[in-house]
């Protein structure tokens, strides 16, 4: 991974630039191995032929990986044994296979399964996944830890799953919807306003409404679909390449109403899990908090816990660090159930319960949700469809009252 950095050198002359490194602390390792005192360092893109081939790993592949490693090394197995269970066992799946085939080079090597997941060029793993495992080799704990990411994936996938499969049918509609529309506006509008034209009848207004964006389509179709299509690669490029206008858009998204509720309690629920996850495994508060910031999905979430973490390293609890920062406003319930887990010193337990509560309020939201957006797309097709099938009639009304 590339990092970028600013500091001082030892003659206290002002430095930046970028390094290559596995992870924040081996990066900040060979700054100081530089003699370079660093302020701050951050995980930045790469332009390169490789990234743009190393695809992100899905969470069901994951899964599958961490459950059957997890057994195989329960099992009494080393990680290279089980490592060459894998390829013989996933043979016909290619990529997968040269992931797993990478993974085994590394550790013949001598390399540890961290360091061979970090360096790897077919997947973008988790950086948090990555950093699970490190801990996990450290404290003998990997097939715990190997279980448990394993469930918390299996159970964020089938949260997609759902999703998915409750969006067909609203889909479908959808798209019935735009060809209809696009049919009527585009083939059925001008052959009826034929009629109109010859008898040089005055149109009323919603007439002429449809009548000009029937015009507007028929004239400017290839520039409205090569419109939206440059701007759907450029939002997606952008989205993707430009950190500032990521964390915009993300901001964004957490203060639309009930989308910014699901996000938050999808956010909130995942860092919760890991958090409990690592704390469960041994790894020191300070430590734990930190690498969790890491499963955060939405950039704003992670600009806003990154320097709560900064001062969690500096002694202060995670509740009081969050209330003082400013940029996010977080729900309640969740303030209030880590400061009580901070001063209770059950913060595994309680996040835990946290994690598994945010995951039932929001598959409750979705059902209702996604239950009300079958009705709103009928409304939807009907209100189209009526104000053009008024649009077309209405003159027919008034040429026949005329001629009474």
């Amino acid at each position: 991974m590339l990092f970028k950095y600013k500091g001082f050198d030892k003659t206290g002359k002002r430095v930046r630039g970028t390094i290559t490194a596995s992870s924040v602390e081996e990066a900040g390792q060979k700054l100081r191995a530089k003699n370079i005192y660093y302020e701050g360092i951050s995980l930045t893109k790469e332009f390169s032929l490789k990234v743009f081939s190393k695809r992100k790993i899905s969470g069901e592949l994951l899964a599958t990986f961490s459950k059957e490693l997890s057994a195989y090394l329960n099992s009494g197995m080393t990680i290279l044994t089980a490592i060459k269970l894998l390829e013989n066992q996933h043979e016909s799946e290619k990529k997968y296979l040269s992931f797993l085939s990478s993974i085994k080079t590394m550790i013949e090597e001598g390399k540890s399964l961290y360091r061979a997941l970090g360096t790897q060029k077919i997947y973008a793993m988790p950086e948090f996944f990555i950093q699970s495992l490190n801990i996990a080799g450290q404290s003998g704990k990997m097939v715990e830890v190997l279980t448990n990411m394993g469930n918390f994936f299996s159970a964020q996938n089938k949260v997609k799953k759902q999703v998915k499969n409750a969006m067909v049918y609203p889909s479908i509609i959808f798209m019935v919807a735009i060809a209809m529309t696009s049919f009527l506006i585009a083939f059925v509008v001008p052959k009826i306003t034929e009629i109109f034209e010859d008898t040089d009848q005055e149109l009323p207004p919603i007439t002429q409404f449809v009548l000009s964006i029937s015009n507007f389509l028929t004239t400017y179709y290839i520039h409205l679909a090569f419109g939206i299509i440059l701007f759907i690669v450029l939002f997606k490029l952008s989205y993707a390449k430009i950190d500032s206008f990521h964390k915009l858009i993300d901001g964004w998204l957490l203060k639309v109403p009930i989308l910014g509720e699901l996000i938050q309690n999808h956010e909130l629920g995942r860092f919760s899990y890991i958090l409990s996850l690592m704390l469960g495994s041994g790894v020191a508060y300070a430590q734990a908090v930190k690498l969790s910031v890491a499963s955060f999905g939405n950039y704003r979430l992670i600009e806003f816990f990154e320097k709560s973490s900064v001062k969690v390293l500096e002694g202060n609890k995670l509740s009081s660090a969050l209330q003082l920062s400013r940029g996010v406003k977080l729900k309640r319930n969740f303030m209030q159930s880590l400061a009580l887990g901070e001063e209770s010193s059950e913060v595994e337990h309680i996040l835990n319960n946290l994690s598994s509560l945010y995951a039932e309020e929001n598959e409750d939201k979705l059902k209702l949700l996604l239950g009300l957006l079958e009705p709103f797309m009928m409304l939807f097709i009907g209100v189209v469809v009526g104000v053009i099938v008024s649009a077309m009639l209405l003159p027919i009304f008034t040429m026949t009252q005329g001629l009474q």
